[in-house]
């Protein structure tokens, strides 16, 4: 599982022109699932989005959660970042789940983020033509990269 933890002033996700999700100060995370993960790399990346210090405390330094601002997770599910591109230059997307996998555990995440948080989290439409907006902060953007191969289960 991979996602793109970016800190926003404001996000939000649209589709046929219709916000379907939205946050003000927070995190974007597009997310990526791969062939091969399970509620393993799932909690394990609830757990990460949620105690990532990268907001600011009064000393300006980035020691922060987002739960600690109280701010919002947007989730973006984003089969993209599974793009190989070794050859050529038209990517493949062969290690990318496909729906019938990356939809669960998409949703699991989401369901986990949310029950282990007051914070708001919204969310864009699985598998649908999305249109992200944001306004990133600082700006501050991180890879979280997680494979089944990785060493021990995490929870939650």
């Amino acid at each position: 599982m991979k996602a793109v933890v970016q800190r926003v002033t404001h996000a939000s996700v649209a589709v046929g022109g219709t916000v379907v999700g939205s946050i003000h100060t927070g995190l974007l995370v597009l997310v990526g699932i791969a062939n091969t993960d399970s509620l393993a790399e799932v909690n394990w990346m609830a757990k990460k989005i949620l105690s990532l210090r990268i907001f600011p405390d009064s000393d300006g330094k980035m020691n922060c959660s987002v739960v600690d601002v109280e701010g919002g997770i947007l989730l973006v599910s984003q089969f993209t970042l599974y793009g190989e591109l070794k050859k050529g230059t038209r990517p493949s997307f062969i290690k990318a789940a496909n729906p019938d996998l990356a939809e669960p555990l998409f949703n699991q995440l989401v369901e986990t983020i949310a029950s282990n948080t007051s914070v708001q989290v919204a969310t864009g439409k699985f598998g649908e033509m999305m249109q992200v907006a944001l306004e990133n902060d600082g700006p501050v953007t991180i890879v979280l990269e997680r494979h089944s191969s990785d060493i021990g289960p995490s929870m939650i």
